[in-house]
């Protein structure tokens, strides 16, 4: 294996991995203490920086750790942007795009158009989400994680069902 190939293996290997539900409080001026465990697992990441965007198939926010973001821009980027769907899709998946820090006392600061798209009131959960963490409005994220054991077991099924023994491993 070339040289490439040793550097592209190495960054497979150190995808983040985050890991965790919590729940806590916006305030009114739309600030959010993360939770410890998160900070913890985000540590190394604060200098860089995270995107937070709106989810494009639930009503709550990603945080996305800015190595992460890099990544998912460069399978955007690919898109031909001549073709009017790519554009259209560009346009509405970076819609409301905010570049954010997380302070010194452990706090987001989340945008007023960010939180009525998410509905976010004042009491939320924080759920990590492999390699960004999901940002909810506690009841809608109840009601999201409820669903029945069948239910789970068929979309479990039908998503991992397919995957051969060496793909998870």
């Amino acid at each position: 294996m070339g040289e490439s190939g040793k550097y592209f293996l190495f960054l497979e290997i150190n995808m983040i991995s985050l890991i965790g539900t919590y729940e806590c409080t916006l305030d009114s001026k739309g600030r959010m203490l993360l939770p410890s465990g998160v900070k913890k697992q985000i540590e190394g990441l604060l200098q860089e920086g995270f995107v937070l965007k709106r989810s494009v198939f639930q009503p709550c926010l990603e945080l996305h750790p800015m190595c992460e973001w890099n990544q998912t821009m460069k399978k955007i980027n690919k898109l031909n942007r001549f073709v009017k769907k790519n554009n259209d899709f560009i346009r509405q998946f970076t819609a409301g795009l905010k570049n954010v820090e997380i302070d010194n006392s452990g706090r987001l600061q989340v945008s007023k158009d960010l939180i009525q798209f998410a509905r976010l009131e004042k009491n939320i959960v924080v759920a990590a989400a492999i390699n960004v963490i999901e940002i909810w409005d506690k009841s809608l994220y109840e009601n999201a994680v409820n669903i029945n054991d069948k239910d789970f077991a068929d979309l479990a099924e039908e998503v991992m069902g397919s995957i051969s023994e060496d793909e998870l491993s």
